[in-house]
């Protein structure tokens, strides 16, 4: 089981970028997919999940309204799209697997049992 994020990079305050994660190993068809991210000093922060069964989505409060996250089954593929972005989003941001199917809660990283390395997205003001 291996997963791979990538879209990471600078950008300036207001711009936008796009998270890619792509699974290996499992279908995320049928696996809960969640992103969380860390900035220096601060603890692991959950960013947004999405279900498996009907692709219903979930966001952390610092984040709700501006990022959106999707999945391509086809290419097992989970995506971060982020919007208006601040120097407060700095950070590396991980995807990780849920362990629980359809559990409707998913901001604690305890329950994620596989994570990507992480990407580092750094906005500039």
């Amino acid at each position: 089981v291996q997963l791979q994020a990538s879209g990471g990079g600078l950008v300036q305050t207001g711009g936008s970028l796009r998270l890619s994660c792509t699974a290996s190993g499992f279908d995320v068809a049928f696996n809960d997919m969640g992103w969380f991210r860390q900035s220096t000093m601060k603890e692991r922060e959950f960013v947004a999940a999405i279900k498996w069964s009907d692709r219903r989505t979930y966001y952390g409060m610092s984040v709700k309204g501006r990022f959106s996250v999707s999945k391509e089954n086809a290419k097992n593929t989970v995506y971060l799209q982020m919007n208006n972005l601040g120097p407060e989003d700095t950070a590396v941001y991980y995807c990780a697997r849920h362990m629980y199917s359809s559990s409707g809660y998913y901001s604690d990283s305890q329950d994620y049992d596989y994570w990507g390395q992480g990407t580092q997205v750094t906005v500039s003001s």
